[in-house]
């Protein structure tokens, strides 16, 4: 079309103007975002048929689930005191954890960042952040924010976070390129996305497979978003972390 248009022009500064515009619009155009590639399938007993990179994303665990995320049992079969050495807290950071739930992490994340710092806890139901509101108060927390998200935005400021965590949900976002596009706006360049997922493939984790992700799942989601792999850490009962920095 450009060419046609230049050839039908006479004066050398209509062509100037034609071509200086060509050159504009080309670099727009290979600028665009790629469109996330969602699929279906008859849905799965725990899934939503709804298939992302190969993986068919859960069901999100229901508010009615609150009381196992607080069962006595968890921190010896996830040890969360290896997985936060993991991330390399210190006093001052801002931090988001993603699917907060009752605040299982965010109360041991906020006691680390000490009252310089800031926990952004978010999730998408209200009852859930209900439950760690009441959780976080009975505790006296004060560098703790509940946040209200969506399916495809955490509602986070750009650019204000120093670590963003995902634990044991990562697996159940409905729109994960987008969600995830979304976190990755509001991490500092230099900071890090952790996910916390449950081994998938693995016969001694005792979870429902599409609860649980493999490493090369998750880094393979990761770098549509061009984080960088950090390191891993698998030596959790169940789980693994795995930490990616933004460029």
């Amino acid at each position: 079309m450009w060419g046609s248009l230049l050839s039908k022009c006479t004066s050398s500064p209509a062509r100037i103007i034609l071509w200086l515009l060509a050159a504009l619009a080309l670099p727009a155009a290979a600028a665009e975002p790629p469109t996330p590639h969602y699929t279906t399938v008859p849905a799965s007993p725990d899934g939503i048929g709804k298939v992302y990179l190969g993986r068919e994303i859960s069901h999100v665990m229901s508010f009615h689930g609150a009381p196992w995320l607080e069962r006595t049992e968890r921190p010896d079969e996830e040890r969360p005191d290896r997985v936060l050495r993991a991330l390399g807290l210190k006093a001052g950071m801002t931090v988001a954890d993603i699917g907060a739930g009752t605040g299982f992490y965010t109360w041991r994340i906020a006691q680390r960042i000490g009252a310089g710092g800031m926990v952004y806890a978010v999730d998408v139901q209200r009852e859930m952040l209900k439950a760690l509101e009441q959780q976080m108060s009975r505790r006296g927390a004060v560098n703790i924010k509940p946040v209200l998200g969506s399916d495809a935005d955490p509602k986070l400021p750009p650019g204000s976070l120093d670590l963003a965590l995902m634990v044991d949900v990562y697996h159940e976002f409905a729109q994960p390129y987008e969600m995830l596009a979304a976190i990755v706006r509001a991490v500092k360049p230099g900071g890090h996305v952790a996910f916390v997922e449950f081994r998938g493939n693995d016969p001694r984790v005792p979870i429902k497979p599409l609860h649980t992700m493999t490493e090369v799942q998750v880094r393979r989601e990761a770098a549509v978003h061009s984080l960088a792999w950090v390191a891993t850490t698998r030596d959790l009962p169940w789980q693994q972390v795995i930490v990616f920095r933004k460029p």
